[in-house]
């Protein structure tokens, strides 16, 4: 069919739209043309110029259905980490520069207020969106714009220890913040530990939570009987809920109107549910479930590797890059690994980071010496101090950006004690694509001023071994 002959107002793509506004015009069928072509966009573009793909492939219908909703800028989006914020850039003014991406002078790979009215808040650190959308809504208020703020965090990000911070006060508040907690039970690698496991528990509440609806809707259709029926269970739904399955209690206790959980990739499920969030004069915590990865085959069968991937060949995944000699990365992962099966007190702690780190073939060969704490850097490295006041000989492999999180455990439950920890710092120095906030600029002049820390520089793979 020539295109001259389709209706005028089925002819849409991204480089003909007025975005976002023109989002909120478009039918359920369009959304799903759209959100397709926005995924060839990001899979185009990835593979050439490396980048975050699977946590941005997850989150493609509830960038659209949030920009539906929702008036950006007048509202305001904090994402948290900033990983998955490419769809948010092309749906915000900069699909022409997309191809830009990760670029010098190009589009950034994070939100960047300096870019865009668009991003509230820069980000590339986890856990913060809590914190820093109370305080944007808070200001907000203080001015009297009646505006939303929403931030949207991974289920990964709950590991830490500052959205337990933020969750704790803006749970009390009465301002207009909608929390949107993306839950692919994935944050780089496989999520871990207790809230990994309380979540999985609400994930399995779904079907619950749709045989709830179905009845409701089906007595409000029932003459005579049905709207007083209806209205009894709606009001006894907090303890029918936990009578039958403890779902959302910890968001709920913490003072949070819950909603959900709701399809990820359903555009107008979501459409449905922030609009009533939207209703709420308070704190709301909506629960998306997403698959991370989802569209592109080798990133949803492993969305650990396409998490943030290099440029790839579009029809295997596989990268582009010949394999040249070792990085340090994969120096330090074979030499732990030989020192290790020769002293039974080392273990090895990643925050969340196994891949990046070079830890997964240490936690294959010794899996009762690993431990992934998740994204929890403090704790890591206040762990690492308690296994070395037992005795043992903790290494925590980090990234240099993010070690900057754990400097006050660095310097207050490591070095005053003089304890044998070894901070292997990955990714130090200039670190290009990813920008300034993951530059491993600056962990020589923080560490180097801490008493009992020995600082070593290898120059090259021969000194790293040693």
């Amino acid at each position: 069919m020539n295109e001259n002959n389709i209706p005028a107002e089925k002819r849409f793509s991204l480089a003909t739209m007025q975005l976002p506004e023109d989002l909120k015009k478009l039918n359920t069928e369009q959304c799903q043309q759209l959100c397709k072509e926005i995924r060839s966009v990001l899979i185009q573009t990835v593979s050439k110029n490396g980048g975050h793909l699977a946590s941005n492939l997850g989150v493609v219908e509830l960038t659209v259905a949030m920009h539906r909703v929702f008036d950006s800028p007048q509202d305001k989006f904090v994402w948290d980490v900033g990983h998955q914020c490419y769809t948010h850039k092309i749906l915000t003014g900069r699909y022409a520069r997309f191809s830009t991406l990760r670029k010098e002078n190009g589009i950034s790979g994070f939100p960047k207020p300096e870019e865009s009215p668009h991003d509230t808040f820069i980000s590339g650190h986890s856990s913060t969106a809590i914190s820093v959308a109370s305080g944007v809504a808070e200001a907000m208020r203080q001015n009297g714009d009646p505006h939303h703020v929403i931030a949207v965090l991974g289920d990964g990000a709950m590991t830490g220890g500052l959205a337990f911070e933020g969750l704790n006060n803006a749970g009390k508040s009465k301002n207009r913040l909608i929390i949107i907690l993306n839950d692919n039970a994935m944050s780089i690698s496989k999520n871990v530990g207790s809230v990994a496991k309380y979540l999985a528990n609400i994930r399995n509440s779904e079907n619950y939570v749709k045989t709830k609806k179905a009845v409701e809707r089906k007595l409000q259709k029932t003459p005579v009987i049905g709207a007083p029926v209806a209205k009894m269970i709606k009001s006894s739904k907090d303890a029918l809920r936990d009578t039958v399955f403890r779902s959302a209690t910890i968001f709920e206790d913490f003072g949070f109107v819950y909603l959900g959980p709701v399809d990820g990739h359903d555009v107008k499920e979501m459409v449905r549910v922030f609009n009533e969030a939207k209703r709420v004069d308070h704190a709301v915590l909506v629960h998306v479930l997403t698959k991370k990865g989802k569209g592109y085959l080798p990133a949803e069968e492993n969305p650990a590797k396409f998490h943030g991937t290099g440029p790839f060949h579009l029809e295997t995944g596989d990268a582009k890059e010949s394999k040249g000699a070792d990085t340090y990365t994969e120096v330090f992962s074979k030499v732990l690994l030989d020192i290790a099966k020769k002293d039974e007190r080392i273990v090895a702690i990643t925050a969340a980071m196994a891949d990046g780190t070079g830890l997964t073939p240490f936690a294959k060969h010794f899996p009762n010496r690993f431990f992934d704490v998740g994204i929890a850097e403090e704790h890591a490295m206040t762990f690492a101090a308690g296994l070395a006041a037992g005795g043992m000989k903790p290494i925590f492999a980090v990234y240099s950006s993010f070690l900057q999180r754990a400097y006050d455990q660095t310097l207050h439950d490591v070095c005053l004690q003089n304890l044998p920890v070894v901070i292997a710092v990955d990714r130090a120095g200039l670190v290009g694509s990813d920008g300034e906030t993951h530059q491993g600029v600056f962990d020589l002049s923080f560490l180097s001023m801490i008493p009992n820390m020995t600082i070593i520089s290898p120059k090259n793979s021969w000194e790293m071994a040693d």
